[in-house]
């Protein structure tokens, strides 16, 4: 009964959370970055693009038209829940910003940009935290942080570049410019949401179940852990002491691993500074 109840609270607590992002993503280019012909990043950048160029349908239709290809790349590679997750997020971007009718009064085109950044990479960074994502490239920067460990801020920054480079053909200087800098803030802003950057996390969990909660580790997040024998000092209780290196994006998955497995587990996450050797980061020789 623990279990069923736990897993439903983090279903719908996601589904609200993956709602909220998206619309605050939506809302923030249709009422900023629409009405100052900014070119958005991502796969809505290049939807905008296609728009501007040759006013066929909504950039929000277009954006569902091209996500086709990659959803069925995530489907393939990722979890069924993140693709529903993602389609969701899709699905609710899509009629936000359809549906949301104002213009957000801010003139200065450089103050509408980092406004528009701020905005709309708080929004993508809630989405992703809730264990889904935008669509569009945020699936293939997801794959690379899974593999690379190349953060999602710098594989989307890096995308947009290619797309902001062709758009230097059909804009001027200064909107191409403006629409880096609305990116290049909203790329900060969605790490930044995610926890500072994307450090990796250790985490130590005390439980009675840690046998099990290391099996699903492995199973479901395709990373090894380290089983530390322990003794409680008051009760002089022999335990297991789980330890695992994650990132942040695994850590909402790995909270609901250790508890629906024990209710009673200790949960102790700590930031690092750097992490590397293994499957993680190299070391950098210059």
């Amino acid at each position: 009964m623990f279990f069923k109840r736990d897993v439903s609270y983090t279903v719908w607590w996601n589904l609200f959370l993956i709602t909220f992002g998206a619309i605050m993503y939506a809302i923030a280019i249709k009422g900023i970055a629409t009405p100052h012909a900014f070119v958005p990043g991502g796969l809505f950048g290049l939807a905008s693009l296609i728009y501007y160029l040759t006013g066929l349908l909504e950039p929000g239709i277009i954006f569902l038209v091209l996500n086709i290809p990659l959803m069925t790349l995530g489907g393939m590679l990722l979890s069924k829940r993140f693709v529903l997750y993602t389609i969701w997020a899709i699905l609710v971007t899509t009629g936000a910003f359809a549906l949301y009718p104002y213009t957000i009064p801010i003139e200065d085109q450089l103050y509408a940009a980092i406004s528009c950044g701020v905005i709309s990479g708080m929004g993508a960074g809630i989405v992703l935290r809730s264990l889904g994502s935008n669509g569009g490239l945020d699936i293939v920067a997801l794959l690379l942080l899974q593999r690379y460990n190349i953060g999602l801020g710098k594989s989307y920054f890096a995308f947009n570049l290619i797309l902001y480079f062709i758009s230097f053909i059909a804009f001027e200087t200064d909107l191409v410019i403006a629409s880096i800098i609305m990116v290049f803030v909203a790329s900060a802003t969605m790490e930044y949401s995610l926890s500072m950057f994307n450090q990796r996390k250790v985490v130590f969990i005390i439980s009675n179940e840690a046998d099990a909660i290391a099996r699903r580790v492995i199973d479901e997040l395709g990373m090894s852990s380290t089983l530390i024998p322990a003794v409680g000092a008051y009760l002089r209780t022999e335990r297991q002491v789980l330890m695992t290196v994650i990132n942040n994006v695994q850590l909402k998955k790995l909270e609901e691993i250790v508890f629906t497995e024990d209710e009673n587990s200790l949960f102790i996450v700590e930031n690092t500074f750097s992490v590397m050797g293994a499957s993680f980061s190299k070391r950098k020789i210059y």
